[in-house]
């Protein structure tokens, strides 16, 4: 199927995320972007990752284990939404969202506005100068368009002189296909 949302965040994330930088996975799921992040900081960087499910943190640290990674990543269990208590403003290079459910999980668990809109204005404080954030959207099916419809109301409110907002769509993919969101923060 070529390219992806996933994919799109990777590569967006490569370009910007250099060895020593540290990151935030801010929900974690199954771990593949938390382990992603950690091929990218290396030894002398450092990754968080946040879920609010045990099962999500659970894969995760099994992942980091598993890559070598564990002595970067710490995994936390607990909402996205309070990710500025472990880390101090403009102290983040990067922070990856992929919101909707964890796959393979319970369907009925799944992000929502009234967490996600808090999480992303807390992130974009604690993200330098010139740091990045990925948010890719998943909607439709279980979890709905509610989520998705906030979130592009409120990117629309993001200051334009501190941020740079990039919404893609992939137009030629049937049903609901995810949405990118690349967000730089001005240096």
């Amino acid at each position: 199927m070529g390219l992806n949302t996933l994919g799109v965040a990777h590569r967006f994330l490569q370009e910007h995320v250099k060895p020593g930088s540290f990151c935030i996975d801010a929900t974690a799921g199954k771990g593949r972007d938390a382990a992603f992040l950690c091929s990218l900081v290396g030894d002398g960087g450092k990754v968080l990752a946040f879920d609010i499910q045990r099962q999500a943190v659970d894969a995760t640290r099994e992942l980091l284990e598993k890559s070598g990674y564990s002595h970067i990543a710490q995994v936390i269990l607990d909402s996205h939404s309070e990710m500025d208590r472990y880390a101090q403003s403009e102290s983040v290079d990067a922070i990856v969202f992929n919101l909707g459910y964890l796959p393979g999980g319970d369907h009925r668990v799944f992000t929502t506005a009234e967490t996600s809109i808090p999480a992303i204005e807390k992130g974009l404080r604690l993200l330098k100068p010139g740091g990045v954030m990925s948010v890719c959207i998943y909607y439709g099916k279980d979890s709905g368009y509610e989520e998705k419809d906030a979130l592009m109301e409120y990117l629309k409110t993001i200051d334009d002189r501190q941020y740079t907002v990039l919404m893609a769509q992939f137009y030629n993919r049937p049903n609901d296909p995810p949405i990118p969101v690349l967000i730089w923060k001005e240096g």
